[in-house]
């Protein structure tokens, strides 16, 4: 396996370093239908904080911070002191207790499991917490998934997914088909559809020579014909065609509107620009996806995943990275304070211990009947 010129350590030390700092960016505008594309620039603009080198600066009026999130006392510059807890967080270390307690051939029942035992009922939403509640009522996957569940094309599956990527660099169809096998506990079509997107694409950051090899690489194990494959091939189109990064989202967003700002497919629009148009550039490709709107967070998690495995940690500039003083906050029991490092070398150990099942595998779509 090819890493170009970089250590497969550095690479999935920078994919977490890049996954934490990219949620941090975000996390004090994540409400998508208040801070949209035009309010997060004039909030920039506001405090000279355009471009966006940093994370993001304190509000200047009374009004923008009574709209951030609560946490931003602990995300903007100046004021990060180790990483805040976020879900986006939780669930790669989620995913990383999964894989070292079951291995790579886990089973979605063991997800649901894990969930029951490490994670507060209170720290879940959406699609997960409707999970959780199946669960707890004592009903299986796919049924875990498809009752009373009206979220679940949206974005939780997808912010699932890095943990699979991480440890499977280079291949891409088997970091879907696990990402799968773990979205089918909560999502459906375009969710699940989404969560083989990520993985794929942080496993394919390892090796492709570009931004465009690694997005043609995740869409790969995607039906073709999804709405989810459809809108990131749209995105690609209008780079391709030399539309500006504003005018590329303003096209797409318009023809995704309806879906709300939390579901899967607008987001990977959003991540998706903000992956071409940053260049492979940590920095811009975080700054351009969260100033891109809707989830975030998520899509600046996702994003900063993706950014920090193509960099590695050496190469991630110090301003992102040293304020995190390498500590995780997490709402998993047991991984409180845990180092930024620790989950590094954790994750470096399963990658490296080889999958008995990895290679192209079939079978990694999703089965027939799921909504596209």
């Amino acid at each position: 396996m090819t890493l170009l010129g970089t250590s497969l350590a550095d690479r999935v030390h920078g994919g977490w370093l890049g996954r934490i700092a990219g949620n941090m960016l975000g996390k004090p505008v994540e409400r998508g239908e208040v801070w949209t594309r035009g309010r997060i620039d004039g909030y920039l603009r506001a405090a000279d904080a355009l471009p966006l080198t940093d994370y993001l600066p304190g509000p200047v009026t009374g009004a923008d911070r009574d709209a951030l999130r609560p946490e931003w006392r602990h995300c903007v510059r100046g004021r990060v002191h180790g990483s805040c807890r976020d879900d986006d967080i939780d669930y790669a270390i989620l995913g990383l207790d999964l894989l070292e307690t079951h291995g790579f051939g886990f089973s979605t029942e063991q997800v649901g499991d894990l969930w029951l035992r490490r994670l507060p009922y209170l720290q879940t939403f959406t699609a997960e917490r409707v999970a959780y509640r199946n669960l707890a009522n004592g009903l299986r996957p796919p049924l875990t998934a498809t009752y009373d569940n009206p979220c679940q094309e949206w974005i939780g599956a997808l912010i699932r997914a890095d943990i699979h990527g991480w440890t499977h660099p280079g291949a891409p169809d088997r970091a879907a088909a696990l990402a799968r096998r773990d979205a089918v506990l909560s999502h459906t079509g375009n969710g699940v559809y989404g969560a083989m997107f990520a993985a794929a694409l942080i496993s394919s950051a390892f090796t492709a020579p570009t931004v465009r090899r690694a997005l043609d690489a995740a869409l790969a194990p995607v039906p073709a014909s999804s709405r989810l494959a459809r809108t990131v091939r749209r995105v690609i189109s209008l780079y391709d065609a030399g539309l500006s990064w504003e005018d590329t989202l303003d096209t797409v967003m318009a023809e995704t509107a309806g879906l709300g700002w939390i579901h899967t497919v607008p987001n990977a629009a959003v991540l998706t620009a903000g992956l071409l148009f940053g260049g492979g550039d940590f920095t811009r490709t975080i700054a351009l996806t969260v100033r891109g709107g809707l989830d975030t967070d998520s899509n600046g998690a996702t994003a900063g995943s993706f950014a920090g495995v193509l960099a590695g940690a050496r190469a991630i500039p110090a301003q992102w990275k040293d304020p995190l003083q390498d500590t995780v906050r997490s709402a998993v029991f047991g991984f409180d304070g845990i180092r930024i490092s620790e989950l590094a070398d954790r994750t470096l150990r399963l990658a490296e211990s080889g999958d008995p099942g990895a290679g192209p595998l079939p079978g990694t779509a999703a089965p027939a009947g799921y909504p596209s």
